[in-house]
């Protein structure tokens, strides 16, 4: 077993062989994808990982897959859709299909003949029906404390309504995700920005606190700058970083125990 609450630097598919099965509750990741990025030249075996990470997941467990497609002679490589498929082959459950949606504005190139893409696939796979959720209540209700009549269409397009909802004051936010990315945005650290594309850290959080409690595991197969493991061990879990590139071990290393001396500080 690898030591808990440290980033491993090596092969990720190595690294996960060192791993027991059903070990971890929760990975959240974002993996090279469709080479936007070099990452220092390494290379990466898709289908290795997806076997290991349905290997190591618990019953229950979670994996939050954020990826996004490139456009190739005139073509989206729907290289996202089908990791999502890959795994539903090895007999995990395509839970939801999320979206990270990036607030700020891009600049529109008409020559490109298509809208500016500002979004990424979450895709969040289980094995089985998730253990955990908790909900991110954070829309405000208007009308709380309403009793409110649902209305559901049913298969022969009759409609029940026979059942009521008293409205709370908050409501949970839907499967759209936005989030303000880039420098200045994705993150306060500025350790993070040594690292060529990190996603925010409030969009580990988020999917930290909605998939996982307190005290389990969570796993980034791909932890570049660290973002999932500093939210985790923010978030009181546990953690395992697992990266390639020494350049990137460092830096999520450094982020981990800048974390570490201003909670002792403080």
């Amino acid at each position: 077993m690898l030591e808990l609450d440290k980033i491993h630097c090596g092969d990720n598919c190595d690294l996960l062989g060192q791993l027991p099965r059903e070990c971890i509750d929760l990975v959240v990741t974002s993996p090279p994808y469709d080479d936007l990025r070099t990452y220092g030249g390494h290379s990466w075996d898709f289908f290795g990982v997806a076997w290991q990470l349905k290997r190591v997941l618990k019953p229950g467990g979670v994996i939050v897959w954020v990826v996004a497609d490139a456009t190739k002679d005139g073509s989206e490589t729907g290289s996202s859709m089908e990791q999502a498929l890959h795994f539903k082959r090895l007999g995990l459950n395509l839970h939801d299909t999320m979206i990270y949606e990036k607030s700020k504005a891009h600049v529109f190139d008409p020559r490109q003949h298509r809208y500016k893409h500002t979004a990424e696939f979450m895709f969040v796979v289980s094995k089985g029906k998730p253990r955990v959720f908790n909900p991110i209540m954070d829309l405000p209700v208007v009308n709380s404390g309403v009793v409110h009549k649902v209305r559901q269409r049913l298969p022969d397009g009759s409609i029940r309504s026979d059942r009521t909802v008293t409205l709370g004051d908050w409501q949970a936010r839907g499967a759209v995700w936005v989030y303000e990315g880039g420098v200045g945005h994705s993150t306060k650290d500025a350790i993070a920005f040594e690292h060529p594309a990190i996603f925010p850290d409030a969009l580990a959080s988020d999917h930290i606190a909605t998939w996982s409690n307190p005290g389990d595991l969570v796993l980034d197969p791909f932890s570049g700058s660290g973002t999932t493991a500093k939210a985790a061990k923010e978030l009181g879990r546990r953690f395992l970083g697992l990266e390639i590139n020494p350049e990137y071990c460092a830096i999520a290393e450094r982020r981990i125990a800048q974390e570490t001396l201003e909670l002792e500080a403080v």
